[in-house]
C-alpha cells in the first residue's frame, strides 16, 4: 500500500456512499490503512441518514446510485444547516462534460476519477481536508448564471469551492491523459509484438506447408503407381484401401491449401473498387457447377453492385455457393436461391438452399475453423470455408450471419458497405 500520504492527527470520519460492494470494500481498505475511520453506505439516502445522526469529517460518494444519486446527496448535504460545511467528493468517470456542471450545481467540493489510483485518491482526500479550514473562513456565496450546451445553469457555490472543483476537474483530465498515453504506449508495444508474431506465423505456415506437401506427394504418387500398375494383383478390399489412401492424401492437400489461404487473408490488403456483383457471382457459380455432377437449380434475383475487393468477394460467393450446392445435393430437386437488396449504408446478399440445414443451437460453432455440423463422411469438406467467408467480410467492414433448420435448408447472409458508407 502507498505510504506517501500520512494519517491525519485528528480522527477523520469518512462517510462513503457506494452501491458496489467490491468498490466500497476497496475504498474502505485504502482509507483505513491511512488511519481514517470509515463508515460505508449503499446509496445516497442511507448516507444522508448516517450523516444526520453523526456528522462526518468528509463524504465520498459515487455519482450513479439507486434511490439517491451522488449529485442529489451533495445538494441535500450543502442545503442542511448542520452539514453544509462537510466537504463532498464525487467519484465519477467524468465521461460527460455535463458532469462538471452538475458538480458545480450541487456544490460538490472535488472529483475523484473512477476507477481510481490509490495515490491519486488519497491526495484528493488530503487536499480537501487541508482546504476545509480555509473554506470555513471564506464563506462568501456567489450566484452565477452560465450557459452550457444551450442550457442555462445557476451556480450558488462559494468562490473557493468553485475553484477547487474546477482544479480537480483539470487535475482529473491530466490524470486521464497520462493513462491514455500509457495505454497508447502499451498498444504500440502490443502492435510490434503482433507484427513479430505474424511474421513468425507466416514463416511457420510456409514451413509446415512445405514439410507436409513432400510426404503427401510421395503418398499420392506411389498410390497412383499402385493403382495403375498393380491393381489387378489386388483384391477388392485392397483396391478399396488404396482408394482410401488416395482420397485421404487429396483431402489433406486441400486442407493445407485452405489453411494457408485462410492465414494469408489476415495480411492481405483490401483493394477496394466498384464490383459488378452479378458478374462476380456468375463466375463463382460456374466454378462450383463444374465441380458437381448434378448441380442445383439456380434461382437468381437482383444483386446490387458493391464496393470492395472483387477477388476476395468472389471467394465468398464461391464458398457459400459450394456449401449450398453440397448440402442440397441429396435432395431430388436441389435449389439454390441468390438475392440482394440495399439499405441506407449496406448492400445485403443472401444464398439460400433447400438442403440439410443445421440446428440453430450450434450456431456459435458455424463460423469457426474446423467446426463442422455434419459428419465428413456425409458431406466432405475441410471446415475452413465459412471461417474464410467471415474473415473476408469482416475485412470489408461488413458482417455475416445465417439461419437454418434441420432438414429444411439454410440461408447465409452477408453485407458489404456502399461506396459512400465505406
Amino acid at each position: 500500500m502507498s505510504k506517501s500520504v500520512q494519517p491525519a492527527r485528528e480522527t477523520v470520519e469518512v462517510l462513503v456512499a457506494e452501491d458496489s460492494p467490491t468498490q466500497a470494500q476497496r475504498l474502505q481498505h485504502i482509507l483505513e490503512q491511512q488511519g481514517y475511520r470509515v463508515t460505508v453506505t449503499a446509496n445516497g439516502r442511507q448516507a444522508l441518514e448516517v450523516a444526520r445522526r453523526r456528522k462526518p469529517t468528509i463524504i465520498i460518494s459515487d455519482v450513479v446510485m439507486p434511490e439517491m444519486d451522488g449529485y442529489e446527496l451533495s445538494r441535500t448535504i450543502k442545503a442542511d444547516p448542520g452539514l453544509g460545511d462537510v466537504p463532498v467528493i464525487l467519484v465519477t468517470t467524468l465521461s460527460d462534460p455535463q458532469d462538471v456542471i452538475r458538480g458545480l450545481e450541487c456544490c460538490a467540493d472535488n472529483f475523484i476519477l473512477k476507477p481510481y489510483d490509490e495515490h491519486y485518491l488519497l491526495s484528493r482526500v488530503q487536499f480537501v481536508l487541508v482546504n476545509r479550514e480555509v473554506r470555513q473562513s471564506e464563506r462568501v456565496g456567489m450566484g452565477v448564471e452560465i450557459v452550457f450546451n444551450g442550457q442555462k445553469h445557476f451556480i450558488t457555490a462559494d468562490r473557493l469551492q468553485i475553484l477547487n472543483l474546477l482544479l480537480s476537474t483539470y487535475d482529473a483530465a491530466i490524470q486521464r491523459n497520462k493513462e491514455l498515453k500509457h495505454s497508447q504506449e502499451e498498444l504500440r508495444s502490443l502492435n510490434a509484438q503482433l507484427e513479430g508474431a505474424n511474421k513468425e506465423l507466416e514463416s511457420f505456415s510456409y514451413s509446415v506447408s512445405h514439410d507436409l506437401r513432400a510426404p503427401l506427394r510421395a503418398i499420392d504418387g506411389f498410390s497412383r503407381i499402385l493403382e495403375g500398375d498393380f491393381s489387378e494383383r489386388l483384391d477388392d478390399e485392397g483396391r478399396r484401401l488404396l482408394k482410401v489412401i488416395r482420397d485421404s492424401s487429396r483431402s489433406m492437400g486441400q486442407l493445407i491449401d485452405d489453411l494457408l489461404a485462410f492465414s494469408r487473408l489476415g495480411r492481405k490488403a483490401v483493394a477496394s473498387a466498384e464490383i459488378d456483383m452479378r458478374r462476380v457471382f456468375e463466375e463463382a457459380f460456374k466454378e462450383v457447377r463444374m465441380d458437381r455432377d448434378r448441380p442445383a437449380r439456380l434461382v437468381a434475383g437482383a444483386l446490387p453492385p458493391a464496393f470492395g475487393d472483387a477477388a476476395l468477394v468472389r471467394q465468398v460467393w464461391h464458398n457459400l455457393l459450394s456449401n449450398a450446392v453440397k448440402f442440397s445435393s441429396r435432395r431430388e430437386q436441389p435449389v439454390v436461391e441468390v438475392s440482394g437488396y440495399e439499405d441506407e449504408r449496406y448492400n445485403v446478399y443472401c444464398v439460400k438452399d433447400n438442403g440439410a440445414g443445421f440446428d440453430m443451437q450450434y450456431y456459435d460453432k458455424l463460423f469457426g475453423v474446423f467446426q463442422r455440423l455434419h459428419d465428413a463422411s456425409e458431406f466432405p469438406g475441410t471446415g475452413v470455408g465459412l471461417a474464410t467467408v467471415q474473415r473476408v467480410i469482416a475485412k470489408h467492414g461488413g458482417r455475416v450471419w445465417a439461419e437454418g433448420k434441420v432438414g429444411e435448408g439454410a440461408a447465409f447472409y452477408f453485407t458489404l458497405p456502399k461506396r459512400g458508407a465505406a
